[in-house]
């Protein structure tokens, strides 16, 4: 009897280790489909308010970008690049892009390789190749790091961070923003060894240590997807001058109510 409770213990044991292997070696090998998001449009229904021109960005490995391009004067107001997260095509931006209307500022946002049509696939490296892109194409028509804010959203902010690193960009903005990508996945997956088998990891944290130029950190309590404690520890991480909007109430997409855009607005004065 003591031989078979054993031997059915065991068997348990190995059962359940399988399932556990088979669930990590699934992880593994379909990760990017959970980590991006191309075809789930969540804010859709905006009118654009604002004037843009469609442009085409090619990548240095040969990939076109779709971006949208408002251009007020270029000479006397900075021009805000916009990374966008995770998820969804340009439309789901529309509702924060038309409150750029009445600043005083540029932008150009960018759809990832792989979103809104673009050939490609995302990844990590990848993206990092699409946003330096998006910076060249703006140095070729004449401007210069100071007169360009970067603005990183959720995912986005993994890129804006990269980019940010021992530069002189005008600014940088950084909603909703996460510490790494493995942290991000451990408040998901705490069972698994997301440190292991994680490929694109977007270390926030570390490269955070490497900026030096004016930041505002933006982030709501209610946030179900990256916690909370995740912006602030961004926050308290980032070098002076640095600002911060937090909110009680605001979940993921935070909401681009009179007091953000406020917050916004002074924060690109300042860099004016």
């Amino acid at each position: 009897m003591k031989i078979n409770k054993k031997m059915t213990l065991t068997n348990i044991f190995l059962f359940i280790f399988a399932i556990y292997t088979l669930i990590c070696i699934f992880l593994f090998f379909y990760q990017r489909n959970l980590m991006y998001h191309p075809e789930e449009n969540n804010y859709f229904g905006d009118n654009l308010e604002v004037t843009i021109e469609k442009v085409s960005i090619e990548t240095t490995d040969n990939i076109n970008l779709l971006g949208w391009f408002h251009k007020k004067d270029l000479k006397n107001h900075k021009t805000i690049v916009y990374f966008h997260g995770n998820a969804g095509k340009l439309e789901n931006r529309i509702h924060k892009l038309n409150h750029f209307r009445d600043m005083d500022v540029n932008f150009l946002i960018i759809a990832w390789r792989g979103f809104s049509g673009n050939e490609g696939n995302p990844t990590e490296e990848g993206l990092y190749i699409d946003g330096m892109s998006a910076i060249n194409w703006l140095k070729k028509k004449g401007l210069k790091e100071k007169d360009i804010i970067l603005y990183g959203e959720s995912l986005g902010t993994g890129v804006a961070t990269q980019i940010a690193q021992n530069k002189n960009f005008a600014g940088i903005i950084l909603e909703t923003p996460f510490t790494s990508m493995v942290e991000a996945a451990r408040n998901f997956y705490p069972y698994i060894p997301v440190g292991l088998i994680l490929k694109d990891k977007y270390e926030n944290n570390e490269k955070i240590k490497n900026i030096n130029i004016p930041i505002l950190v933006m982030h709501g309590e209610a946030d179900q997807i990256v916690p909370f404690w995740m912006g602030k520890k961004i926050f308290n991480l980032a070098s002076e001058p640095k600002y911060s909007y937090f909110t009680k109430y605001d979940d993921h997409m935070m909401e681009y109510d009179d007091k953000l855009v406020l917050a916004l607005k002074s924060f690109v004065d300042s860099l004016n």
